[in-house]
């Protein structure tokens, strides 16, 4: 993808209709290489990802699209044609994609070289060969490096940046203990053989655009797991993808199923190169056991965020970048421990700000544990892929799509936002003072402050402030006479204030989306139940409210500020001046 911010000449105005027809011709003739024209690097900033052309804050909004398994062939394409996959993602407003690969596509030339057809045919996979052959034709017979190769080059024609992921060595499901892929010296996972293999991917996407950073290995673990081995070969990996693409982020994991970077507080990495090292963490309901739906969730939350801080997070205050790599959530909304962890983690994650990628844009995949066609409950797109799986989780999750802070961000004074995670929304005033406080989109919410008692408007010319007097009323907007909201749990989302006649009263939300008092719930230990309605959580943001009716983060205005637009677009542009 090439850097398109040029204003076009408006010289081509006078172009005649016959040249404008050569014109497209010439422009499609080399459309399909637009995605390497010119370098579009990132780097870091302290703890942040920006963009190098602009200095400003790239956030990384990602879905992971699984091509490690058995068939080592991006999931789908027996279902939709790429393209349509990639307008997919970029429509749910996901700016990346977290692109996973097995070792063995660049380091064994016989599997590399191995047709997609030929693959499924390896497998017995009859019905996805006849699903590509329809939806993908022009795929089904390169060889599985090339066919990965082409994906790549599709996403970035369509503005999908690109984190290619090592998930394992040997193609198939992940992850255990003992499957030999864990870590250095298991059966399937040799150093040398690793650092060949990541070596030849980054330099075989030296000068794709949209390749912006390699993870180096996911989810290390195992009973030969140690902190001395990380450094001793994850520097070595680190160097040599550097040494072979200088463009690209390099992301490291940690130990536990990357649950654990907590040894980098005693002894850092040292590398040869700065302004391209990230590392990355994993968390999901499951790695908590049933606590979720077993215990109080405003205690287990704040056990969990406290043990992220010494694990992960910690990171952050060291000024690395932490990217989420892998999260998600049974999509099918039956799993009770999962709908209340992810109002913790998008609480969390939206007050650190951080760069994600969710698990999985996958419906199902060729091939799953031994079941043809099996399908990913985790997956943001139905069996067939044609249907999201849950419009509301997206809702939520598009908050969180767009930067709150960092640097290029500063269009107003540091403030707060009132985010409510159960709906990825947050607080906003009504037209007059007169109307009730709702629930709302985040980037037209105005500037709050919150002194640990006071949560007040920012920038109006009278001091407003929230009150509230009865329970099951809506909270006020007023000038004075304010409330002293305190944070009562666990989970630092809780905001209480004492009532007139002496109650406590937490803010809630009504089934009209007013913001209310309402009794607290779930604050006792014993208490087992969901206090997701009643959790707030105040996240910094130097953004000015958008009332224009775009978000400023929206993928529109993420593509031109990214300086990459689709091919399809700019040749519009292009035609309309010129037949103007």
């Amino acid at each position: 993808m090439a850097k398109l911010q040029q204003q076009p000449n408006y010289r081509f105005a006078a172009i005649t209709r016959n040249s404008v027809l050569h014109f497209l011709l010439l422009f499609l003739s080399y459309s399909s290489i637009l995605h390497r024209a010119s370098a579009f690097p990132l780097s870091t900033e302290s703890r942040w990802i920006v963009d190098d052309s602009t200095g400003r804050r790239m956030k990384l909004a990602c879905v992971n699209l699984a091509s490690h398994l058995e068939p080592m062939v991006a999931e789908g394409l027996n279902r939709l044609p790429i393209n349509e996959i990639a307008q997919k993602i970029t429509s749910m407003g996901f700016n990346c994609v977290r692109f996973t690969w097995p070792l063995y596509l660049v380091t064994n030339a016989t599997l590399g070289s191995t047709t997609v057809r030929e693959s499924f045919r390896r497998l017995q996979l009859d019905d996805p060969i006849a699903g590509m052959e329809t939806h993908n034709p022009s795929i089904i017979d390169l060889s599985l490096l090339q066919a990965f190769k082409e994906v790549v080059g599709r996403l970035g024609e369509n503005n999908v940046m690109v984190v290619l992921d090592n998930h394992v060595t040997k193609p198939g499901w992940c992850c255990r203990d003992y499957d030999g892929n864990g870590f250095f010296g298991d059966e399937f996972f040799t150093p040398d053989l690793w650092v060949d293999g990541l070596t030849r991917m980054a330099a075989m996407f030296r000068g794709y655009t949209n390749v912006v950073a390699m993870s180096l290995r996911n989810e290390l673990r195992g009973p030969k797991q140690n902190s001395n081995d990380w450094y001793r070969y994850m520097t070595r990996g680190a160097e040599a993808v550097h040494a072979a693409n200088p463009d690209i982020l390099v992301i490291l994991s940690g130990l536990n199923y990357d649950g654990d970077l907590s040894f980098l507080n005693n002894q850092p990495v040292n590398l040869t190169f700065s302004k391209k090292l990230v590392f990355e963490v994993h968390w999901y309901g499951f790695t908590d056991g049933d606590g979720w739906a077993d215990g109080n969730t405003n205690q287990v939350c704040g056990i969990v965020i406290n043990h992220l801080k010494r694990s992960a997070t910690f990171l952050l205050d060291q000024q690395y970048p932490l990217f989420v790599s892998e999260f998600g959530i049974d999509q099918t909304g039956t799993n009770l421990n999962d709908e209340r962890f992810i109002n913790c983690f998008l609480g969390y994650a939206a007050e650190l700000d951080v760069d994600w990628a969710i698990w999985t844009i996958v419906g199902s995949y060729y091939l799953g544990e031994g079941v043809v066609g099996m399908s990913e409950p985790y997956g943001l797109l139905n069996w067939d892929w044609v249907e999201i799986r849950n419009t509301w989780f997206l809702e939520k999750l598009s908050a969180l799509q767009r930067p709150f802070q960092g640097p290029g961000l500063a269009e107003a004074e540091i403030h707060k936002l009132i985010f409510h995670p159960s709906t990825g929304l947050c607080v906003l005033r009504g037209l007059t003072p007169l109307d009730p406080l709702k629930l709302g989109a985040c980037w037209k919410s105005d500037p709050w402050s919150y002194t640990g008692q006071t949560l007040s408007l920012q920038g109006t010319t009278t001091p407003s402030c929230l009150r509230a007097d009865q329970l099951w009323r809506p909270v006020q907007l007023l000038n004075g006479d304010c409330s002293t909201w305190e944070m009562i749990t666990d989970s630092q989302m809780h905001l209480s204030t004492k009532l007139k006649d002496g109650t406590s009263g937490c803010l809630d939300v009504d089934s009209d989306n007013n913001v209310v008092a309402n009794p607290c719930k779930c604050v006792r230990v014993e208490e087992r139940c969901d206090p997701g309605s009643q959790w707030f959580k105040l996240v910094d943001s130097t953004r000015k409210p958008n009332d224009r009716g775009v978000p400023s983060g929206s993928r529109q205005q993420r593509s031109r500020r990214r300086g990459f637009s689709s091919g399809r677009s700019l040749l519009w542009e292009f035609l309309g001046l010129a037949l103007a």
